[in-house]
């Protein structure tokens, strides 16, 4: 075996392993790795990608950029509209929103409730399974290009398991024990503090 195909397998092992372990702690909330181990094989990582760039792929967990203050973004035109649903204050205002779905589709609808969580909406585009644009609603029709803050949020992959042309729509948001603690961080540092999480992982995602 040669030495470039050993190192190239020692890369993707670091990988995969570190990607996994990122997975457990932030999306899971069930860690098996200790700081220390992480960072251990994180920084094995670098040292191999550092010698061997060619080796270096969009969904290492090194390619996660912490990026500077961004002033201005880029200007995105959503494929399609980015739109919301009206909300429903009666049972009468959903009585008349099932009628008009029933109406559109000629069909019985069956729906599946969740919590609303308030928080930024972001379209992310993967071409070959991997992400290349991560863009906010804006007005829903043009958002903004925050591609290079989305990556610094470990819960999304950078690279999906096939090789998909797909884009995923979702709310990033902020879970309230982060926003106090981020709050407390900025108290400290004598920064204005946010108003809610909402306005705390809106402004997160342009200032990273």
């Amino acid at each position: 075996m040669k030495m470039s195909t050993t190192i190239q397998q020692r890369i993707e092992e670091l990988k995969e392993q570190l990607n996994r372990w990122s997975h457990e702690y932030y999306v899971e909330d069930k860690p098996t790795a200790t700081d220390a181990e992480y960072d251990k094989a994180y920084h094995e990582l670098v040292a191999l990608e550092v010698e061997h760039p060619e080796f270096v792929t969009p969904d290492s967990p090194t390619q996660r950029v912490g990026g500077e203050v961004l002033d201005q973004f880029q200007k995105v035109t959503h494929t399609n509209p980015m739109l919301s649903l009206s909300n429903a204050f009666s049972k009468e205002d959903l009585e008349e929103f099932d009628a008009r779905l029933r109406k559109l589709t000629n069909r019985a609808i069956e729906y599946v409730c969740e919590l609303k969580i308030d928080g930024l909406s972001i379209a992310l585009t993967y071409q070959d399974g991997q992400l290349v644009l991560g863009a906010t609603r804006g007005d829903g029709t043009t958002g903004e290009d925050v591609t290079g803050n989305v990556r610094t949020i470990k819960s999304v992959p950078l690279s999906l398991k096939e090789p998909w042309n797909i884009e995923v729509r979702g709310e990033c948001y902020m879970p309230k024990k982060a926003f106090v603690a981020l709050n407390q961080s900025r108290e400290e540092e004598g920064l204005e503090v946010f108003a809610n999480p909402r306005n705390a992982a809106a402004g997160s995602l342009r200032q990273l």
